[in-house]
């Protein structure tokens, strides 16, 4: 009898390593959330007039999309005046910005837009784009604010004071922001408008006037409406 309680004993011992000895399931590695890639400044021009006739306008641009590629300016973004509907925003990535002001003061470029109907002398100016949100949202209405600086770091710090939620709650979505080339203390804002009466009651603030005189601001803002029609 005990020679048998020795064998069982030694059985379940023997089942036991057995046991503790297979080799444990392995688990599935989970690949790495990717990382978001880091914004790279970039350069880009941009230029606001007036136009006879929108249509024959767009027309006339889009024929001459080789001319502007070929002086570096690409991805450009068309946006039409909410309050004047033949003011025309265009908005290009420059790749060199003597070539795009080569372009810019051209002598075949004022023809092209003599014969599209331009009205107003273009308003040319070249930007150092800090941030640039490109996600896709459904509202195409936006907000151009240019105004001018005492010094950058000092706005900034207030305009990151004030912050994107507090500007959101009030129908304005940041989406860009660019140091003029020429004027570093020239700052442009771009936003999304989601609420106009809200944007609009924001703008004229007793509050976004005080951040604005605690950030340095020293002339009156350049505020332009308008809407996206190609982008």
């Amino acid at each position: 009898m005990k020679q048998i309680s020795t064998i069982i004993s030694a059985f379940i011992m023997l089942f036991m390593v057995s046991c503790n000895n297979q080799p444990k399931p392995v688990e599935e590695a989970t690949a790495p959330t990717p990382a978001k890639p880091a914004f790279t400044p970039y350069k880009a021009m941009l230029i606001t007039h007036t136009v006879k006739d929108f249509d024959t306008w767009y027309a006339a641009f889009n024929g001459d999309t080789a001319a502007r590629n070929a002086a570096g300016l690409t991805e450009s973004s068309v946006g039409r005046g909410l309050d004047d509907n033949n003011m025309v925003v265009v908005f290009a990535t420059a790749s060199d910005i003597q070539k795009a002001k080569d372009f810019s003061a051209s002598p075949a470029l004022k023809e092209t837009m003599t014969k599209a109907g331009v009205t107003s002398a273009p308003a040319v100016s070249y930007w150092n784009v800090l941030r640039d949100d490109t996600s896709k949202i459904p509202q195409m209405e936006r907000l151009m604010v240019t105004h001018h600086v005492k010094d950058f770091d000092t706005w900034l710090k207030a305009y990151d004071g004030e912050g994107m939620a507090t500007r959101a709650a009030n129908g304005l979505v940041d989406r860009a922001m660019a140091r003029g080339l020429d004027d570093p203390n020239t700052v442009t804002l771009l936003f999304a408008v989601t609420d106009m009466d809200k944007a609009k009651a924001r703008v004229n603030s007793p509050e976004l006037k005080k951040i604005m005189t605690d950030g340095g601001v020293d002339g009156p803002p350049q505020m332009t409406y308008f809407k996206w029609v190609k982008m």
